[in-house]
């Protein structure tokens, strides 16, 4: 016959575990949050958030496009290199340009003529100190005393405005006299012009009407029968 099992230590083991599970089960009745929440990882994380977590980097890192090697990176750069123009001291140089355009412009220079008989003198004027040149020598250089005072006459008219612009006359053609008279004319109409001041063409008019009209008259041509236009050579009946 078979030997008979020991029930009192399989009871003894059964009725701990009974009193453990009942135990848990108050446990759970008091903190029922305990029983939803999830089991926490040492990090203090959910373990089903650690587990998504791992799979969507695994499945990022799958699915993720290739980065462009070092050497295409190069080839691009140096293409994008190629097609860009060289512009910018282009810009530089309009800009300087246009500056003195401006600068220019805003400066004011203006260029008279005046003529008497073969002479005809051009003179410019523009803002500065009173310095006045006749074919590039100054006015006070002239030794002839006559045709220095007869150019300077407009400017002692006009006073103390004449002694904020220069003048620079180029006169051609004619003699001494006709050169001098034409400079005259050039520069008293360029002061007038340069100005604007009615007055002062007023007081050019009343001192000579020649300062501001050119005078037309020229000389008569020689004729035959004598030395001159109209002289006639001397007879002698013996």
């Amino acid at each position: 016959m078979q030997a008979a099992r020991p029930f009192s230590k399989v009871m003894f083991m059964s009725d701990e575990k009974t009193e453990k599970t009942i135990e848990g089960k108050k446990d759970e009745l008091k903190n029922p949050a305990k029983q939803s929440s999830p089991k926490k990882s040492v990090e203090g994380k959910p373990e089903h958030t650690e587990h998504k977590i791992a799979h969507d980097s695994e499945h990022k890192a799958e699915h993720k496009p290739e980065r462009p090697s070092d050497a295409s990176k190069e080839h691009k750069v140096s293409e994008s290199a190629l097609k860009a123009p060289e512009a910018k001291p282009e810009v530089k140089s309009e800009k300087r340009s246009k500056r003195k355009r401006a600068s220019a412009k805003s400066e004011k220079v203006l260029v008279i003529r005046g003529k008497r008989k073969e002479s005809v003198a051009r003179a410019t004027i523009q803002k500065g100190s009173g310095i006045v040149r006749v074919n590039k020598l100054n006015v006070e250089a002239l030794n002839n005393k006559y045709v220095r005072d007869f150019i300077k006459e407009p400017i002692k008219l006009a006073g103390l405005p004449a002694n904020s612009v220069n003048i620079t006359v180029t006169v051609n053609g004619g003699g001494v006299l006709g050169q001098a008279q034409a400079a005259r004319i050039a520069i008293a109409k360029a002061l007038v012009k340069y100005f604007d001041d009615k007055a002062l063409q007023d007081k050019f008019m009343s001192v000579d009407r020649f300062l501001l009209i050119e005078d037309s008259r020229r000389v008569e041509s020689k004729k035959y029968k004598g030395p001159k236009a109209r002289a006639r050579f001397q007879k002698s009946y013996r």
